[in-house]
């Protein structure tokens, strides 16, 4: 019991927040305060309501909800990545919100299937090249990185961050797990460098010519992009031909012990309306996933691409799947 409560201890100390008020919409999240702090200053202008933000590591702020149980102060979980979602569901933190606005403004796909949680920004994650070494007519799908001709040429962040895993999750549904397994060593195969341990850096590395080509999150390349730091990459829309680039989301869902649901229903559905849905896909140079908003700008140079439109929720419940697949191909 005593190690027990240190470590809880230890972790609430990792957390960030605010002073709690009885009438605030409370958000546990891991999304950087800072990309979500203007938007939720315009929400409480609209509305009158105060939001405060609790954020830190999404598996420990999920856990946390979990103990607290009824007596959390938790109103929302927002996190990054369908398979979070989705977990967040699976430990049975969430409610089923019925909602039209939601039902309408959301794709149906981009949603859990019994209305638990609901993605309000997307990201592509496909791959990006090095415009010096590779000609783009030669590159085509995902699957197709694992060819001999791109041996010593790839470079990858490691399948430890959910990122990649639902990536792989994704290909497990559209081509089996045989057939991604060899797909996965094949990429182990080429790799010109050990993995990496974020986007940024994999794009740097293949940026300074220690690798031509890489599968990362668009929002990386896009803040590097903007920031001037890099010229030499060319980004590429993966799996055109067939089921399209693979595509995550950011979201939030209604925590079940909510003591303000009805204010709290309130923000999601507000979370899908037009001014939200710009501001919320700008801060992180996301795509927006409400139609007919306004990309930012260097995404929006980047022109339009086909989607896989493969139910999100399904990125979660294969994760194991992934997880196993990543380590018999030796995908650290």
């Amino acid at each position: 019991m005593k190690n027990y409560t240190y470590a809880l201890i230890l972790f609430l100390s990792s957390c960030t927040f605010e002073q709690v008020n009885d009438d605030d919409v409370v958000i546990y999240t891991s999304r950087q305060p800072q990309l979500i702090e203007n938007l939720l200053s315009v929400f409480t202008e609209e509305t009158g309501i105060n939001v405060t933000v609790l954020s830190g590591d999404a598996q420990q702020l999920m856990e946390r909800i979990a103990v607290e149980g009824k007596d959390t102060d938790a109103d929302i979980f927002m996190t990054v990545d369908a398979g979070v979602l989705w977990q967040a569901g699976d430990k049975g933190i969430f409610d089923s919100v019925e909602s039209e606005v939601l039902s309408e403004r959301i794709p149906e796909h981009l949603r859990d299937t019994d209305n638990q949680w609901f993605g309000f920004s997307k990201r592509a994650r496909t791959i990006v090249y090095s415009k010096a070494d590779i000609d783009p007519k030669d590159l085509s799908t995902y699957e197709a990185l694992a060819l001999k001709d791109f041996e010593n040429k790839l470079c990858l962040r490691t399948s430890k961050k959910v990122y990649n895993r639902s990536l792989i999750a994704s290909m497990i549904e559209a081509n089996g797990a045989e057939r991604t397994e060899r797909v996965v060593k094949g990429w182990v195969k080429n790799l010109a460098e050990p993995v990496f341990s974020s986007d940024t850096n994999v794009l740097k590395a293949v940026e300074a010519g220690n690798c031509k080509l890489t599968v990362v999150n668009t929002y990386y390349l896009a803040r590097l992009i903007e920031s001037n730091s890099v010229e030499n990459l060319g980004i590429f829309w993966a799996n055109q031909e067939d089921r399209g680039v693979h595509v995550n989301i950011s979201g939030a869902g209604l925590v079940k012990w909510s003591k303000n649901k009805d204010s709290s229903i309130q923000l999601l559905e507000w979370l899908s309306s037009d001014i939200a849905q710009d501001m919320y896909a700008r801060a992180n140079k996301e795509y927006p996933t409400v139609d007919g908003i306004a990309l930012h700008p260097v995404i929006e140079a980047w022109g339009d691409f086909k989607e896989d439109l493969i139910q999100v929720d399904k990125l979660g419940s294969m994760q194991s799947d992934a997880v196993f697949i990543a380590q018999k191909a030796g995908y650290n």
